[in-house]
């Protein structure tokens, strides 16, 4: 990548654009300008558009260098999650330092770093007057904080588009590019117990009153997996089998197992390792994300707080697997003790390995990297690939993360060389899609 863009890249990197509390509306605003800038020197068109008051989209074009050329819509987001504790960090969050073969920075790999490279290639390939595809530029401040106002933009955009570009992933491994087919769902929620109008001395009051802790561990209970990771058969409502063709290709994937070694995880059971990529690619799944409830006192506490995530796998209704997971919550809270529950929830999606989008990045990405693409699934969520396959737009999902970018965490930092590599595979990518067919 040219010492140039590396530059625009760090400058990017500094803008603090939390989405996810914490943040200013400025700042988010700052990154959103940043990158429509961008778009404008390299002669394209760019604008900021705000959705009831949420924080604002880019929305720009860079048009082909011919006629009738397929329309390619490239997505990124830039807005972050906050930087937790700062001690944890080696180098400040939100300036980026390059130290060994990765560039630190909340951001370096989710999404500034990893969507960068597919920016610059469309607009170097628009300047020397080579973009063969209609390039439309949709780059979001909401991803982390549920992405509403990217879903509301694509539900009512007219023009569409021949396929989308989300570069928001991973490579299978250091030596493995992959582009994501299948991505999970999600129901987000948030639980709010409350017992007690205040909380009571627990000598005084313990043994005769609720306590909002124990019905929240009552209330989460009858919701947790089994020994060995399966959920109640009302959570798995619509799950897809994964077709034979998939499962073949998971055999020529590396273990699971290695997967969790590289993360020093603790398996759930013995056959997590071997059963990984079903488990995390086409099976729900449930996990207590988060609790607060009580202090460092003898009290019995008044209110108590869960975040929880449920997983969704290709096939599942979000719809209908929140009313269920509603149901499930409410139906063990005792007399007398409220409940409040709040949920946001994304789509699962899933995509055939012969549509003419995907064989046409495969084969590039192939061509650039001098690697073989893997197909995969993700056990994560991005919400807009589902907004776009509900408008009836292929996505090319892909990405050159890697498992230790320490996504969310502190000292997040992305692969020098992957910068490159993004860039050259973007490049190979975008020139290809020529050949796409259109409506």
């Amino acid at each position: 990548m040219e010492p140039g863009r590396l530059e625009e890249l760090y400058d990017w990197l500094r803008i603090p654009s939390i989405s996810t509390g914490g943040g200013e509306a400025k700042d988010l605003q700052d990154a959103a300008e940043f990158a429509a800038e961008i778009v404008r020197r390299a002669g394209g068109e760019a604008e900021l558009v705000t959705i009831d008051g949420g924080n604002p989209l880019v929305i720009g074009e860079l048009r082909a260098n011919s006629e009738n050329a397929p329309t390619v819509i490239i997505y990124g987001h830039y807005d972050v999650q906050g930087p937790g504790p700062l001690d944890a960090w080696q180098s400040a969050p939100f300036e980026p330092e390059v130290r060994g073969e990765r560039l630190y920075a909340r951001g370096a790999a989710d999404d500034k770093g990893n969507f960068f490279p597919l920016l610059a290639a469309a607009c170097d390939l628009f300047q020397s007057g080579e973009l063969a595809v209609n390039v439309r530029v949709v780059i979001e401040g909401e991803e982390e904080a549920g992405g509403e106002s990217v879903a509301a933009w694509v539900k009512a955009d007219q023009r569409g588009a021949d396929c989308a570009i989300v570069f928001d992933s991973a490579m299978e491994d250091a030596e493995t590019p992959a582009i994501t087919i299948g991505l999970r769902g999600c129901v987000s929620t948030m639980i709010t117990v409350t017992a007690q109008p205040r909380d009571l001395h627990s000598g005084l009051y313990g043994g005769s009153v609720q306590n909002a802790l124990h019905v929240l561990q009552r209330v989460l209970a009858p919701l947790l997996p089994d020994g060995e990771g399966n959920l109640r058969e009302e959570l798995r409502a619509g799950v897809e089998p994964p077709s034979a063709a998939e499962l073949e290709s998971w055999q020529q994937l590396r273990p699971g197992q290695e997967m969790l070694d590289e993360v020093g995880a603790t398996p759930l059971s013995e056959n997590s390792g071997p059963d990984f990529r079903r488990r995390n690619g086409a099976e729900p799944s449930f996990e207590v994300n988060w609790i607060e409830g009580g202090a460092a006192r003898t009290v019995v506490p008044a209110e108590a707080r869960a975040f929880v995530t449920l997983r969704l796998a290709p096939g599942q209704d979000p719809g209908a697997i929140e009313a269920e997971l509603e149901r499930l919550l409410r139906s063990e809270v005792p007399a007398g003790v409220s409940i409040e529950i709040e949920s946001h929830t994304a789509t699962p999606s899933l995509f055939a390995a012969d549509l003419p989008a995907i064989e046409i990045a495969r084969k590039a990405i192939d061509h650039a990297s001098g690697m073989n693409t893997a197909l995969i699934r993700s056990g994560g969520s991005i919400p807009v690939v589902a907004d776009f396959a509900a408008a009836g737009i292929p996505v090319i999902v892909s990405g050159f993360g890697l498992a230790d970018d320490e996504i969310h965490a502190p000292n997040e930092s992305f692969t020098v060389t992957n910068l490159d590599l993004g860039e050259r595979c973007a490049r190979e990518l975008l020139l290809a899609l020529a050949a796409l067919p259109t409506d």
